[in-house]
């Protein structure tokens, strides 16, 4: 678990510098097509601005998003004493728990590190699950808290969702101006064609980091989940009825698909090659191999 925290410290740095790369990339285009160096250093700064203040505010937005209310204990014994005995076994911080009125089953953790985690259930979830179940995806959520998993999907949430709104701004610009007709390229046609191409492509890139990164950290928190409750069976159950029982979201966003325990897009079967989540059958697999070693 220590070699994977590290990784993901490390993997945090990374990807701040392959969205800063990629969100680089569309700023020189836009300034080359339109023979303006502002406009390169202006994207360059708000970038790194926005990466800043993302950095901070991101779990925060992501809750925003899901509609979520923070609950304390008396306004949902079960699932907060569930979450506050986790805690206390790991050692790790309370995290501040929220509930989202959705019938769809699912649940996620944010936040930049443990001393700032926050977990988030459905009502949906709490319907169909027993305790022991319960506390196995809440477990499970709780080591992405532990994995510093929480950090890295947090920044890639915001980076996608920031470089998805840069390559619509840049790409509307492209389009409806052109490129500067006035200025040495005269609206050269190839140098336009090359920066649409690159703008619709950046988004692309974007998700494939998103997708590098969000499937092998499920595998990870589901093993951390199931070492923490010594029950891997109770989280495997609680999977076999997310695939029986789950539905999209009340409130879907694409950007932040990674940061849920069971895909709340419910994609088809060509969209599943491209899915923020391993197959829950090959994850419950997974889980009953590790419960047959104990």
């Amino acid at each position: 678990m220590y070699r994977a925290i590290a990784r993901n410290k490390l993997n945090t740095a990374l990807i701040f510098v392959v969205f800063l790369v990629i969100i680089g990339g569309l700023g020189w285009l836009a300034g080359y097509l339109y023979q303006n160096l502002t406009i390169t250093i202006v994207v360059l700064v708000v970038a790194v601005v926005y990466a800043v203040i993302q950095y901070f505010f991101a779990g925060r937005q992501a809750i925003a998003m899901t509609g979520a209310q923070r609950i304390e204990l008396a306004d949902n014994p079960r699932l907060y004493r569930i979450v506050e005995n986790l805690a206390i076994t790991t050692g790790t911080p309370m995290p501040e728990v929220y509930l989202i009125a959705d019938p769809a089953p699912n649940a996620f953790a944010t936040g930049r590190d443990p001393q700032h985690a926050m977990v988030a259930a459905t009502t949906g979830l709490l319907e169909i699950l027993n305790d022991a179940e319960l506390e196995g995806v809440m477990a499970h959520e709780l080591g992405h808290v532990r994995n510093y998993d929480i950090r890295v999907s947090m920044v890639v949430f915001g980076l996608v969702v920031a470089i998805g709104f840069l390559s619509d701004m840049l790409l509307r610009m492209t389009i409806w101006g052109g490129g500067n007709r006035n200025n040495n390229n005269g609206g050269n046609p190839v140098m336009l064609i090359i920066g649409i191409v690159a703008m619709l492509v950046a988004p692309l890139l974007a998700t494939l980091v998103q997708l590098s990164i969000s499937r092998q950290r499920e595998y990870l928190a589901d093993a951390t989940g199931a070492l923490t409750t010594r029950h891997p069976e109770a989280l495997a159950s609680a999977l076999g009825k997310l695939a029986a029982y789950g539905r999209p979201m009340a409130k879907q966003n694409s950007s932040m698909a990674h940061l849920w325990i069971s895909d709340p897009l419910k994609p088809g079967a060509v969209a599943r090659l491209f899915s923020t989540h391993p197959p829950l059958v090959e994850r419950i697999k997974r889980l009953s191999a590790i419960g047959g070693g104990f």
